[in-house]
C-alpha cells in the first residue's frame, strides 16, 4: 500500500512543484504560510513529500501561488489537447492519494481523471470514500470554488453546514464549496463517486 502511494507521489511530484514555484516567485515558506493560512511545518512536510495534501489544502496553496489546481496534476512538458482515461487505468486494486492533515486522515482517496492536460477550468477526480463515523474535524472549505459530485456506488452522508444529506448511487449534488462540508461513506463498505471541481478565479 505505502509503495503504491509513494509511486503516485513521485508521478505527480506535487511537493517538488510547490517548492519550485515558490522559489521561482521568491517566496519564503513563512510568506507562503501567510498567503495560504497553512502552517510553515505543514508546508515544509508537503514540499518534502512527507504529507499527502487533500484537495482543499492544494486549493489554498494554488491560490497562494496564483496557479490553477490542475498545475499539480499535469505533466509540465505536455501540450496535448485532450486526455483519455481508460477504465483499466483506474484499477480497483490501485491505491490513490489518501490525504492527511495534521495527522488527521481524510476519509477519502482520489485519482485525477485528467492528469496531464493543461489550462483546463475543471478538475475531475474519481473518489473513494471511507466508511467511518463522522467527526466535525472532517469539515473543510475553500473559497471561490464550486464542486459537483455524482455517486457511482455505495452510500454517502454529505455534511453541509448544519445539514446531513444521504446520497445513494445515481444521486448527484452541485454546491458552493466555500461553505463547511465533508463526506463519509455509510451503509455497507466504501462508496465511490466522480467529483468535478471548478475554480472561478
Amino acid at each position: 500500500m505505502m509503495t503504491d502511494i509513494k509511486a503516485q507521489i513521485r508521478e505527480f511530484r506535487i511537493g517538488e512543484k510547490i517548492r519550485g514555484l515558490r522559489q521561482q516567485k521568491r517566496l519564503t515558506l513563512q510568506e507562503l504560510s501567510e498567503l495560504t493560512t497553512l502552517s510553515k511545518p505543514l508546508l515544509s512536510q508537503i514540499e518534502n513529500q512527507q504529507v499527502i495534501p487533500p484537495i482543499a489544502t492544494l486549493l489554498k496553496i494554488a491560490k497562494g501561488l496564483k496557479v490553477d489546481i490542475h498545475f499539480f496534476f499535469e505533466d509540465l512538458g505536455n501540450r496535448q489537447q485532450y486526455v483519455l482515461t481508460r477504465r483499466e487505468d483506474v484499477r480497483e486494486d490501485e491505491k490513490v492519494f489518501r490525504p492527511a492533515v495534521n495527522e488527521v486522515a481524510r476519509p477519502y482517496a482520489y485519482h485525477s481523471l485528467a492528469h496531464g492536460l493543461r489550462h483546463k477550468h475543471m478538475e475531475p477526480f474519481l473518489v473513494e470514500f471511507e466508511n467511518r463515523e463522522w467527526d466535525d474535524a472532517l469539515y473543510f472549505k475553500h473559497e471561490g470554488d464550486e464542486e459537483f459530485i455524482y455517486v457511482t456506488s455505495g452510500e454517502l452522508d454529505f455534511h453541509y453546514n448544519n445539514e446531513v444529506l444521504r446520497m445513494r448511487s445515481g444521486d448527484s449534488i452541485y454546491y458552493d464549496s466555500s461553505q463547511p462540508h465533508g463526506w463519509v461513506a455509510v451503509g455497507d463498505g466504501n462508496a465511490r463517486a466522480v467529483a468535478v471541481m471548478y475554480t472561478k478565479e
